[in-house]
């Protein structure tokens, strides 16, 4: 695969123009992917079993046990203490493997507040038997030192089996950008990951890992290396190589995008000390259920309380510019599908091109005054409340773009189609930081990663409370 080239395209948010463009695949759904024949599906490989882990928080309760000999009901507390620190340990095993000293902090925390609670429960239910301090600290002493060593020593041994037998890998994206990534993960054998070879359109001549140019290529070297890992390294992989990406994983490849080239990429993992993110295609997002109910309950609630204005600005609409009120327009939602966003129409273009490929035509002076009007307040964007209602939109995401500039965007900045991984929203955080109008597509695909990538149901309210406090000091767009 060839690097693509970088279009020249002008920043800012889209407004009124009316298209019927072919949409672009961002990432396929599940009925796109090929028919290709790889092993059946296996557990996605994991930084480290839970059980090892589980193990090793256990345990390391029962040395400070020996802090209660002669304590009464010596027996009850012990139990007590193992629970405790089986019910406060982390459920989520660690994706990177950490060292004794990473988890030295998180660990004595737990430890802490497991001693303090159970001292607290003595003396509240046994005062005459209330732990002393020497108790206590003798006991967190024990049980600290043992569940550092008991963890450290588990994340050793995952350590010493990826080494021993790292997960085979195959690299995605542009030849020259793929084998450099494959180079710099072989020279760090401890990151567990072995590539095996480089899936690229075309071969570009360079000595490295076999580049593997056909489905029957990948499916072969899948079959006989064992492949586990996939490693993304262009963002243009998501567009071309969609339905490849998602056939991997579901056959049990954990896909990773990679950041080859910018440091700053919002991914909180790393590989040979490339910035990455693990990409679930086609999975349902984490909060997915809360973050719909919350849609349907606001846009629902919206949509009764607003009816009244907006039958009055389709009312005013209608006689002063005519009939075709209701603008629609396609645009590209989340995994890359089509849908069709509803506005108040407040400029007609002169034909479907003009609809399809003009950026913005929110400073023609031609627009009559009540058109200005709905723009500098967003009114004209409350029909999109419809598009939330019926799941089209959510209320808070990326803003949904029209397949001309999809194109175009995810080939000229990094990161644009990984905006694609959630539902297109009304507003967004890049909305609420100003991102609006002729404004950089490059800043507003980071924030929209950096929501995506830090997202919470609250962060939603809060996105939601400043577009409306917003919306009372309206800056036009």
């Amino acid at each position: 695969m060839t690097a693509e080239s970088t279009v020249p395209v002008p920043a800012g948010q889209p407004r009124d123009a009316g298209s019927s463009s072919p949409a672009v695949s961002v990432l396929p759904p599940r009925t796109a992917t090929p028919g290709y024949r790889f092993p059946a599906r296996r557990p996605a490989p994991g930084p480290l079993p839970a059980l090892p882990l589980l193990v090793a928080d256990g345990t390391a309760a029962l040395p400070g046990t020996l802090a209660l000999a002669g304590t009464p009901h010596q027996p009850l507390l012990a139990a007590l203490l193992v629970s405790a620190a089986l019910l406060l340990r982390p459920f989520r095993p660690p994706r990177r493997l950490p060292g004794v000293l990473d988890e030295l902090p998180a660990v004595c925390a737990r430890v802490a507040v497991i001693w303090l609670a159970l001292a607290a429960l003595v003396a509240a239910y046994a005062p005459p038997h209330a732990l002393s301090a020497r108790t206590l600290l003798l006991g967190f002493l024990l049980h600290a030192a043992t569940g550092c060593a008991a963890r450290g020593l588990a994340h050793h041994q995952r350590r010493r089996a990826l080494l021993d037998h790292p997960h085979p890998a195959l690299v995605v994206g542009p030849a020259a950008t793929a084998q450099r990534v494959a180079s710099a993960v072989l020279r760090h054998p401890r990151s567990g990951v072995r590539p095996v070879g480089v899936v690229a359109g075309e071969p570009d001549g360079a000595a490295g890992l076999p580049v593997l140019t056909t489905g029957e290529e990948v499916q072969r070297a899948v079959v006989q290396n064992g492949v586990r890992v996939v490693l993304a390294v262009h963002p243009s992989v998501r567009t071309r190589q969609g339905p490849l990406l998602r056939a991997l994983a579901e056959s049990g490849c954990a896909v990773w995008e990679v950041d080859a080239d910018a440091p700053s990429h919002a991914g909180r993992d790393r590989l040979a000390g490339f910035a990455c993110r693990r990409l679930e295609p086609g999975a349902r997002q984490p909060g997915s259920a809360g973050k719909r109910a919350l849609d349907v309950a606001v846009s629902g609630v919206l949509l009764l309380l607003l009816s009244p204005v907006l039958a009055a600005c389709a009312l005013a609409l209608r006689v002063s510019e005519g009939p075709g009120v209701v603008f629609r327009q396609e645009r590209i939602g989340k995994d890359g599908r089509p849908f069709t966003l509803l506005k108040f129409r407040t400029h007609r273009p002169v034909d479907e091109r003009e609809s399809a490929t003009r950026w913005s035509v929110a400073d023609e002076r031609r627009m009559p005054w009540f058109c200005r009007f709905l723009r500098r307040t967003s009114v004209d964007e409350l029909l999109q409340l419809w598009n939330v209602f019926r799941g089209d939109m959510s209320l808070v995401g990326p803003r949904p773009e029209r397949p001309y500039f999809v194109a175009q965007f995810s080939s000229a900045y990094p990161g644009y189609a990984a905006r694609h991984r959630v539902p297109a929203g009304i507003t967004g955080l890049a909305q609420i930081n100003g991102l609006r109008g002729d404004t950089s597509i490059e800043d507003r695909a980071r924030f929209d990663n950096a929501y995506i990538d830090d997202w919470s149901l609250w962060q939603d309210v809060c996105i939601l409370l400043r577009t409306a406090a917003a919306l009372l000091r309206p800056t036009g767009s």
